[in-house]
């Protein structure tokens, strides 16, 4: 357990990250009133994402492998955090669809037949529903956390001639 404590801590701290942002963005509207805008809007979530997976992947480092942390280590930190991540995402998007913005299914629905993006509400409900957004939050926690390990860990690595 001493192992994972730290990737534990912020895999905590990004889900609740990810809750106060849809907090956010239903509260300027974007999960009603300004739907329209969600899909741009939302991925400026990229920004804070990286950035809590930077600072958890320098944390590692500087606690755990007091500062001289190799490529390979950060990268299996940033593995295991983003596997962390990604077991609580469903656990996650019920909280965000029961109890922080339970509006955003009908809302995004309604807009995606109207703007004609889905010819009916079967088609968009097949996309816009609880289990679909669980299972891509979970694939994307890993595929998006995995790669932005890869390429954060290139500059957080310790940089001497043993690693």
């Amino acid at each position: 357990m001493r192992k994972i404590k730290i990737e534990i801590k912020w895999a905590i701290l990004f889900t609740l990250m990810i809750m106060c942002w849809m907090y956010l963005e239903k509260w300027v509207g974007l999960h009603s009133t300004h739907i329209d805008q969600h899909l741009y809007y939302t991925n400026l979530f990229t920004i804070p994402a990286v950035v809590v997976m930077v600072l958890a992947l320098k944390d590692k480092k500087k606690n755990f492998y007091a500062s001289q942390m190799t490529y390979v280590q950060g990268l299996v930190s940033g593995v295991k955090l983003s596997i962390i991540i990604a077991l609580l995402s469903p656990l996650t998007q019920w909280i965000i669809s029961s109890l922080i913005t339970p509006e955003y299914f009908p809302n995004v629905i309604a807009h995606s037949v109207a703007s004609g993006y889905y010819e009916s509400e079967e088609a968009a409900r097949a996309y816009f529903n609880l289990t679909n957004y669980m299972v891509q939050s979970t694939f994307f926690a890993l595929i998006m956390g995995g790669v932005t390990t890869a390429i954060a860990m290139i500059f957080i690595r310790s940089k001497n001639k043993e690693n």
